[in-house]
């Protein structure tokens, strides 16, 4: 993992352009869910099956652009600059809780039959589960940050002797690995669980479903924009 300021404005340059950008064909990918769902006709939308798999590739894009940046400076990805206040103040592990995904299918998806009352269900308890275990890893991790302060102290103070300047690298070096660790499994949890729900649905509810969820990001960035 690169450090150096120059290193770190490059990455937030660089991944605020492709965030944008990102935002952009979100917007895009959006509206023609909107226009499927016209339809409301399940041999329709499934004539139109790549729709679906574009918009989970687009969200893959976005996994792979942000697990490659964070490789390089992962503390950026606890307060990403290029979010607004709004949206950071949302944040869990560096982007979204995955709970929140069976608020916003449950709020767009009214009928499902028994079986995917169960599978969905399933998903849930394995969902909160991991997510549980995250938190507790992130908040390790917090009380391991509060602590560098400490040890910055005693550097600054002159009071590094022997071994303590390459304790307190080695201290900053363990964090970031841990902080990555816990980013790339939170991102893993929220990948999958958008997987295991698309997998339950049908055609018609994978779009509604991936309707709401791009109405509510982009409204989460509308309000922040207008609050900042």
């Amino acid at each position: 993992m690169a450090d150096g300021n120059g290193s770190t404005s490059s990455i937030v340059e660089n991944f605020g352009a492709f965030f944008n950008g990102w935002l952009v064909r979100q917007e895009r990918f959006l509206e023609q869910l909107v226009q499927a769902l016209r339809f409301q006709d399940e041999e329709e939308i499934e004539r139109r099956g790549d729709l679906i798999q574009e918009v989970l590739s687009h969200y893959d894009q976005y996994s792979a652009e942000k697990s490659k940046a964070a490789r390089e400076q992962v503390l950026l990805f606890y307060s990403p600059p290029w979010l607004t206040s709004f949206e950071k103040a949302q944040l869990w592990v560096g982007g979204f809780k995955p709970f929140i995904l069976f608020k916003i299918l449950t709020n767009s998806v009214t009928e499902f039959t028994p079986e995917q009352e169960q599978a969905i269900e399933r998903v849930k308890c394995e969902t909160r589960k991991e997510e549980r275990e995250l938190t507790q890893a992130s908040a390790a991790i917090q009380e391991s940050l509060a602590a560098l302060p400490l040890l910055n102290l005693f550097r600054c103070c002159g009071r590094a002797i022997d071994g303590e300047e390459l304790e307190l690298e080695s201290a900053v070096r363990k964090l970031k690995e841990d902080m990555l660790r816990v980013l790339e499994s939170a991102d893993k949890l929220r990948g999958s669980t958008v997987r295991k729900l698309v997998q339950t649905l049908s055609p018609v509810q994978t779009v509604k479903f991936l309707a709401a969820s791009a109405e509510f990001q982009l409204a989460l960035r509308k309000w922040g924009l207008q609050k900042d």
